[in-house]
């Protein structure tokens, strides 16, 4: 998933909220930057594109 800077907490409670069972396997959310983005069709790029 790739959302917009000021979305990611956001982002976050609603995957924590809808996945936490409190059993082993409810797995991990890793945040990391993407660099750069390009739409193809269109030729926006980073948050544009996204």
């Amino acid at each position: 998933m790739v959302v917009p800077n000021d979305q990611v907490e956001r982002a976050i409670d609603a995957i924590v909220k809808s996945a936490r069972t409190g059993k082993i396997g409810d797995g991990k959310i890793f945040v990391t930057g993407v660099e750069h983005v390009v739409r193809i069709r269109t030729g926006e790029t980073n948050e544009a594109a996204v």
